[in-house]
């Protein structure tokens, strides 16, 4: 098992390496040649800056059993498929339950963009998130190293 970030938009990346270091979690963290991001723990991988480079990496990177953070609803879709545990930076779970409603959601905000009409911008992040994420990601890695 390991850790894949699509990090371009990842805000929670410190959390994420302190609790795979713990664990002795391999971390691969994608972003893209626009994005500076180090860390002390894992390996950060820059890709192109091309439409969804990112995203490709991450979904062709991501294998049976690992954990993908990514905020990216169409990542989250593929990587349910290949059987990988898929969580966001704000900590909510991915599931096959629960992503066709989410995919269902994006597609009717970005039809009312198109259609000049606004949609809700992203609430900032906050120190709920942060825990959401750290407990949340902790019971992904317990849950698997259970089975």
């Amino acid at each position: 098992m390991k850790i894949i970030v699509d990090g371009d938009a990842c805000p929670g990346i410190s959390i994420i390496t302190n609790i795979a270091k713990n664990y002795e979690l391999e971390v691969i963290i994608y972003c893209d040649i626009n994005h500076y991001i180090t860390v002390n723990y894992g390996e950060v991988r820059v890709v192109d800056s091309g439409f969804q480079s990112v995203d490709m990496k991450v979904v062709n990177e991501c294998s049976n059993g690992d954990i993908i953070i990514s905020q990216d609803y169409g990542v989250a879709a593929i990587c349910l498929g290949k059987k990988a545990n898929v969580i966001s930076p704000k900590g909510y779970i991915y599931t096959n339950e629960n992503i066709g409603a989410m995919l269902e959601q994006r597609h009717l905000s970005q039809k009312i963009r198109r259609g000049g009409g606004k949609t809700p911008n992203a609430k900032k992040r906050t120190i709920e998130d942060d825990n959401r994420l750290q407990n949340n990601l902790l019971y992904l890695i317990k849950k698997k190293n259970i089975e």
